[in-house]
């Protein structure tokens, strides 16, 4: 069993105008096995929460605490948060130009588990979640990301996730930018993922169309940088209906 736990995270991002207060004191715990929704409109937070709790150097944690089992995450360096077993599937994943997909996933799988995968048994797990992906095999010897869709992308994102197999799993918007086809999909890899090794997933989406594949167990709604609302799936569905108008009413007042 692994817990993320996130006390009173308040966290800066530099502007123009200076440093602006993006996360104003948030405050969750993800288990594992257990799938965590964060809803909101855009410029709450959702994706500030991502990037910091990986390590990204554009945001300034300036109060709180984040940590695994116990372990303090913010002291970590980006690979050390990774090879501890946070994973984040970003919104927008990035190229990598000379660096081929399988030889990018053999070298992440050898940092986290501190050893070499055995090459047979290796290239046959890769064959076989690339296949459930349906990713053809021949995206193994491209460069990482380069020349691929928004929802090769996202695909490559859900294969590393579920060969690295981490404790807590963080999906940046990972249903953005994808068709019914690739989203079902895409969700259906994150599913195996979880029933194969028990991973917290913390997913970040706008819209209630990934969680008719992924089943939440809670759902938190962010707006202005906080928690504003939590509850269980009902919640979700209550937002599909009502939007976010009522939350952005109440920050306002």
């Amino acid at each position: 069993m692994s817990t993320l736990e996130i006390r009173d995270l308040h966290v800066t991002v530099e502007t123009e105008q200076g440093a602006k207060e993006i996360l104003k004191g948030v405050d969750l715990r993800i288990e594992s096995g257990a799938t965590h929704a964060i809803m909101g409109p855009n410029g709450s937070g959702k994706s500030t929460l991502a990037y910091s709790i990986a390590g990204h150097p554009k945001y300034t944690v300036t109060q709180g605490t984040v940590t695994l089992d116990g372990e303090d995450v913010l002291s970590m360096t980006v690979d050390e948060r990774a090879r501890a077993g946070l994973f984040l599937a970003m919104q927008y994943p990035v190229e990598v130009p000379g660096v081929t997909v399988s030889n990018f996933l053999r070298t992440a799988k050898t940092a986290v588990s501190g050893e070499a995968p055995k090459l047979r048994t290796w290239v046959k797990d890769v064959k076989g979640a690339m296949d459930n992906l349906r990713m053809d095999s021949s995206f193994a010897e491209r460069n990482v990301n380069e020349g691929f869709s928004g929802g090769e992308k996202k695909r490559h994102e859900i294969l590393q996730m579920e060969l690295l197999q981490p404790k807590i799993a963080i999906l940046d918007e990972t249903d953005s930018g994808l068709d019914v086809d690739a989203l079902r999909i895409v969700s259906e890899g994150v599913n195996r993922a979880k029933a194969g090794s028990d991973i917290g997933v913390l997913l970040i989406t706008h819209y209630t169309r990934i969680l008719r594949y992924i089943k939440p167990d809670h759902v938190h709604v962010f707006v202005d940088g906080k928690v504003a609302e939590e509850g269980g799936p009902e919640l979700a569905e209550r937002l599909e209906n009502e939007g976010y108008d009522r939350y952005l009413a109440a920050a306002k007042a």
